[in-house]
C-alpha cells in the first residue's frame, strides 16, 4: 500500500472520529424511554413543526424531551403530560389536535378547500363550454358554407 492512500486512509477515519456525535440522552428505565417516545411521537416541534418531537434534533425538541422523561419519572399520566403540554403551548403542539369549535376550521378546513376547488373547476369548465360553442350561422353564411362544399366535392 502506498504512503499516500495510508494518509488518506488515516485522514478519513480520523475525520469520521472528530465528526461524531455524542448520543441522545437515554432514560435509564427502557420503559420510562418507549412511554416518552410514544408522548412525543404525539407532539409537534414547535421549532421544526413538520416534524415530530421525538424526531426533531432541535435544542427545544431535547429540552421538551428531558422535561417528559422528568414527568414520567414524577409518576405523572400520559394524559397529564399532554395536557401540561398543551397548556403551555396550545393545541398546535399536538399533531392530532381535539375536535373542538376552536379547531374545527384547522379539521373541516381541507374539505372546504377541495369543495370549493372543485366548484370553481366545474364553473370554469361550463364558462369555457358555452365559449367554444358553434355560433350559429346566418342564412347567408349557411349558403356560401353550402356553395364552398359543393366545389370541393366537384
Amino acid at each position: 500500500m502506498k504512503l499516500s492512500s495510508l494518509l488518506v486512509w488515516c485522514v478519513l477515519i480520523f475525520s469520521a472520529a472528530a465528526m461524531a456525535k455524542e448520543a441522545a440522552p437515554m432514560a435509564a428505565d427502557l420503559e420510562v424511554e418507549k412511554r416518552m417516545v410514544a408522548i412525543s411521537e404525539e407532539l409537534r416541534c414547535l421549532v421544526c413543526q413538520n416534524e415530530s418531537l421525538s424526531g426533531s434534533h432541535a435544542e427545544l425538541a431535547q429540552d421538551l424531551r428531558r422535561e417528559i422523561r422528568k414527568m414520567i419519572g414524577e409518576g405523572k399520566t400520559d394524559k397529564e403530560i399532554l395536557d401540561f403540554m398543551v397548556a403551555r403551548y396550545g393545541d398546535f403542539v399536538r399533531y392530532r389536535p381535539p375536535v373542538k369549535p376552536t379547531t374545527w376550521l384547522l379539521w373541516g378546513g381541507p374539505f372546504l378547500l377541495l369543495a370549493g376547488g372543485i366548484a370553481a373547476l366545474i364553473a370554469f369548465l361550463r364558462r369555457r363550454a358555452r365559449e367554444v360553442a358553434a355560433p350559429e350561422l346566418s342564412e347567408e353564411e349557411r349558403r356560401r358554407a353550402a356553395a364552398l362544399l359543393d366545389q370541393s366535392n366537384s
